[in-house]
């Protein structure tokens, strides 16, 4: 019947295997919507909305449609504080980490998390966070460009950590402003701060760190409930090897509303919750 048929297609990529990012995706304080028609919510842009850096980016500048996410959506939360909130997946209440904990298997165990932390200054404190999560079966090549990432050092990190964004519905003023700022390396525009766990990495990026990107987001606020805005993220490509680009994940914030947030209350993350990689103990030194 075509309803089961429908049925099927639309969790074809969650089978029960990753029934966690399944729960992960549901259980998000902001919900997952349509991508053309969806409001309050988020949705997953295809790849081909953005532009990266081809393979003949070095010789002819060219850019090219990214293509396909090296890694899934997992979920979106959208998060209050009187303080601002930082390195997430350690709290003991993270959802998603939770949900990866336990179905843990022979599959899931190898599931790797990043999560993308945009903290939003203000009289509240406010934590956009963008959970992506490693592919069934497609371990992060060790010679790849993300696997340097990952477990590289906080310089080359923000050397390389790039956002793509573009305003899909908004009032011009914001069009005209954020198009100004399309392609940005996040990592030397703010302050980011990096958390590598056994089995994530989280980027904590202080947008109040820039008076610019503060003067943008605030302008972008105030009409947050017209905005919708599609944001792109990935290592930037610098050489021949290097290229093309491809996106580890990408998000569309569809039409927000502010009251959307969930309350949290801002806890010390513990080391004995989820114990972090010895190899970058000089994380806090950033």
């Amino acid at each position: 019947m075509p309803p089961t048929k429908h049925k099927k297609k639309h969790h074809h990529s969650s089978s029960t295997i990753e029934k966690w990012r399944e729960e992960a995706i549901n259980g998000g304080s902001l919900k997952r919507v349509d991508l053309h028609t969806g409001s309050n919510g988020w949705a997953s842009p295809p790849g081909e909305v953005f532009s990266l850096r081809g393979p003949n980016y070095l010789t002819k500048k060219a850019k090219t449609p990214a293509g396909e996410w090296l890694m899934n959506p997992a979920g979106v939360d959208w998060l209050r504080s009187n303080s601002k909130l930082d390195h997430v997946l350690a709290r003991p209440d993270n959802r998603v980490m939770n949900a990866l904990r336990s179905s843990e298997n022979e599959k899931t165990s190898k599931t790797f998390v990043i999560a993308i932390n945009l903290q939003v200054p203000g009289r509240d404190h406010y934590s956009a966070v963008f959970y992506f999560s490693s592919k069934v079966d497609e371990p992060t090549n060790s010679n790849s460009l993300l696997y340097q990432f990952i477990n590289g050092s906080d310089s080359f990190r923000n050397s390389r950590f790039k956002i793509v964004n573009k305003i899909v519905k908004g009032p011009w003023i914001v069009k005209t402003t954020v198009g100004n700022y399309s392609a940005c390396l996040l990592g030397k525009a703010l302050n980011c701060y990096y958390h590598r766990g056994p089995n994530y990495l989280e980027i904590d990026v202080d947008i109040g760190s820039s008076a610019i990107a503060t003067a943008i987001l605030r302008l972008a606020l105030g009409c947050v409930t017209s905005v919708t805005v599609d944001m792109g993220f990935l290592v930037e490509g610098q050489t021949e090897e290097e290229l093309p680009e491809r996106l580890f994940g990408a998000v569309r914030i569809c039409q927000m509303e502010m009251s959307s947030c969930t309350f949290v209350d801002n806890i010390t993350p513990t080391s004995k919750i989820l114990p972090m990689n010895s190899e970058n103990e000089d994380d806090d030194d950033n």
